[in-house]
């Protein structure tokens, strides 16, 4: 997959949103700021940020309400901000599903050092747990794959494919979007290329009364998990 890390950057006060993402991309994160929480929650699934750095004072959708939202349907980290440091704050976002809380004002560095601490975190975690469906286990760890109890041998790009989709779950990608996550966005081939790559793990993974990789006509696809 791409090694360089998207970041959607949320707080009204522009120049807070400006002078994180100018330290952000100097450490070779890629980021996007959005001083409207209502617009930045509606591109989300543009843009499929790898973490959100997160206002909670914003004018339109707060910063609770909006991580209760992502929640709904992404696990990518979260680090809320603000100017409150009660502890009552605190616990509501860390419960709601935020990975990390920073209060203003704070220097840049102790943000940066944050932010690698919540990814190694994540990180792990994930490696960890693996994913975990009925008669399908994917093992990001050692890049294996079991299904109904036998293990698969997939092509770099097949798993990388997998693993991407289903770890979103229920999530809809478009193939603009899964060319940019899975192959980088300086891949020089075509959308082809995915349909290509979807149709020989179907081939390999029949789906199932809970799970089954779908297509979106006119979209793109998904990972769908009842």
């Amino acid at each position: 997959m791409r090694d360089t890390l998207k970041i959607m950057i949320v707080d009204d006060d522009k120049n807070i949103t400006e002078l994180i993402s100018l330290y952000l991309e100097k450490e070779g994160y890629s980021t996007k700021t959005y001083n409207n929480s209502k617009v930045a929650l509606d591109e989300f699934n543009h843009y499929l940020p790898d973490m959100i750095i997160l206002d909670i004072m914003m004018p339109d959708i707060d910063g609770y309400d909006f991580c209760t939202q992502i929640r709904k349907q992404s696990s990518i980290p979260i680090i809320m901000l603000t100017a409150k440091g009660e502890t009552l704050d605190k616990v509501l976002g860390l419960r709601l599903g935020a990975d990390d809380y920073i209060v203003k004002p704070f220097e840049p560095q102790e943000l940066i050092a944050r932010i690698k601490a919540v990814f190694r975190r994540f990180n792990q975690e994930t490696l960890d747990k693996g994913l975990i469906f009925r008669d399908l286990i994917i093992n990001p760890t050692d890049y294996s794959v079991v299904y109904k109890n036998e293990k698969l041998e997939l092509p770099h790009k097949e798993f990388e494919l997998l693993l991407f989709i289903a770890s979103n779950a229920n999530r809809v990608f478009t193939r603009d979007q899964i060319l940019d996550k899975v192959w980088g966005y300086d891949f020089i081939g075509g959308s082809r290329t995915v349909d290509v790559h979807i149709k020989r793990l179907r081939e390999k993974l029949k789906d199932n009364d809970s799970w089954r990789i779908k297509t979106v006509w006119s979209v793109g696809y998904k990972f769908e998990v009842s």
